[in-house]
């Protein structure tokens, strides 16, 4: 009987990571991203979520199962890229006003779609997490980010984890429109965003954990050079 709890279990666990991968891979589709990058957010949104939860003050809220949620959900982001025109999603060069304001559009857009199936499974813990991470990753701390403006602990923390590792992502990686940013210099740009863009707590989390980002950074980022990661 044990044996046959477990294999459901795993089972049951096995086809949750499926769908979110899945859904995840709707939006990688449409962007110049590959699978990397989903692995990397999942393992940075779980670094640094581990390395809160050792603190003194750490939100009630971040639990060890906060954790293996956050880990999961946190490729589910960007699903809202779906519903942006190709012209402006993989434009090489910069966006003009108009377009930005498009773009802006995303996090609305995944966190309906999220929304739209907790109707079918409300107990679903990794969907609404998601639906909150996606529809609030361009909140910043101090209130002037996207879409709805929200400050503080206003923002899910989920989101909140999600916005720091998401930067640094897109600062130490490659895009069409620009080279990687040093490690240093992206710990640089998160440093000064401490309080205004991002969580002043999760930087100071962050930063006694940099070392290992950046080994992770620069691990997969070879690792994509030899084509063991593909989309």
């Amino acid at each position: 009987l044990i044996g046959k709890l477990s294999h459901s279990l795993d089972s049951t666990l096995t086809s949750r990571r499926a769908t979110v991968i899945g859904l995840a891979k709707l939006a990688e589709y449409r962007d110049n991203e590959t699978g990397a990058h989903l692995l990397r957010m999942q393992r940075y949104a779980g670094l640094l979520a581990k390395q809160r939860l050792t603190e003194l003050d750490a939100p009630e809220e971040l639990t060890p199962a906060f954790i293996e949620e956050i880990t999961l959900s946190s490729v589910l982001h960007d699903i809202g890229k779906v519903g942006i025109a190709d012209a402006i999603l993989l434009k090489p060069g910069k966006l003009t006003p108009e377009e930005f304001e498009n773009i802006k559009a995303h996090p609305v857009i995944g966190s309906s779609v999220l929304d739209s199936l907790t109707q079918y499974a409300p107990d679903c813990n990794f969907i609404k997490m998601g639906r909150d991470i996606a529809g609030g990753h361009h909140e910043k701390w101090d209130g002037c980010g996207y879409p709805k403006g929200l400050s503080g602990e206003d923002i899910p923390l989920a989101a909140r984890i999600v916005a720091l590792v998401d930067v640094y992502d897109a600062l130490t990686s490659p895009r069409c429109y620009k080279q990687p940013f040093s490690h240093d210099k992206a710990v640089t740009l998160i440093l000064e965003g401490k309080g205004k863009h991002f969580d002043p707590n999760l930087v100071e989390s962050f930063i006694k954990i940099d070392h290992l980002f950046e080994r992770l950074s620069l691990q997969s980022l070879e690792e994509e050079d030899e084509g063991f990661i593909t989309a």
